[in-house]
């Protein structure tokens, strides 16, 4: 798990990856100042929850919900741009350390839009939800990482498998392996709570997440033999 990880970084000064990089840099933080500034915004001029001591609380927070909320929602908007420029990544990350595999399985561009917008909706509502445990200071962590490395070790073996495996088989391996899948999910949302590096987090969490599914993927075909 940790070796997929520590591959993924030590692939960064790959100029595949470099090319990549620089325009999820730049994407992401272009994001992240968007969400920031709308965000903000919305918290100024709406009642978003309906729920009258959240509310309170937000508005007396003020920018500190502003940057609650950013970094909560901030993984989502992200990683829907991971279909953007998953196959360099994965095909770069594929020749160096799995060379011989053969061509991957396209994607429609429906298919992946269709995944992302899936996400983002679903990470976005449970977020939001997530908030109602915020008085509960000791157990909101713990409840913000499990359920968020849930979605994005979800999210990001499904499209990274898609590659290699009909739809079916993707969820029958990731359903095999769920403990691994959210283990890497919890690590990438660590990556997204931790600025610059958050920036960087979707390019990085691909990568490992191609090493988490060729080493899964090995495992249950030894295991079907």
């Amino acid at each position: 798990m940790l070796s997929a990880f520590e591959r993924a970084f030590g692939q960064l000064r790959d100029p595949r990856i470099i090319r990549v990089l620089a325009l999820s840099l730049v994407l992401s933080a272009a994001l992240f100042v968007a969400l920031w500034v709308g965000i903000g915004f919305l918290l100024t001029q709406t009642s978003l929850f309906e729920i009258g001591w959240l509310d309170t609380a937000i508005d007396l927070l003020g920018g500190l919900a502003t940057a609650l909320l950013t970094f909560l929602l901030f993984p989502a908007v992200a990683s829907a741009t991971v279909g953007f420029f998953l196959d360099s990544v994965a095909e770069a990350v594929e020749a160096r350390h799995y060379p011989g595999l053969g061509p991957a399985r396209r994607q429609a561009l429906a298919e992946v839009l269709f995944t992302s917008a899936k996400f983002v909706g679903v990470f976005v509502l449970l977020n939001l939800a997530m908030l109602v445990f915020l008085p509960f200071a000791p157990i909101f962590p713990f409840v913000v990482y499990g359920v968020n490395g849930y979605l994005l070790g979800r999210e990001y073996f499904e499209l990274v498998a898609a590659r290699r495996m009909e739809p079916g088989q993707v969820r029958a391996v990731r359903r095999a392996h769920r403990l691994t899948v959210l283990a890497a999910g919890v690590i990438m949302a660590g990556l997204f709570t931790l600025p610059v590096a958050n920036l960087a987090a979707p390019v990085i969490g691909t990568a490992a997440m191609v090493h988490i599914f060729h080493g899964l993927a090995q495992r249950t075909r030894m295991a079907s033999r």
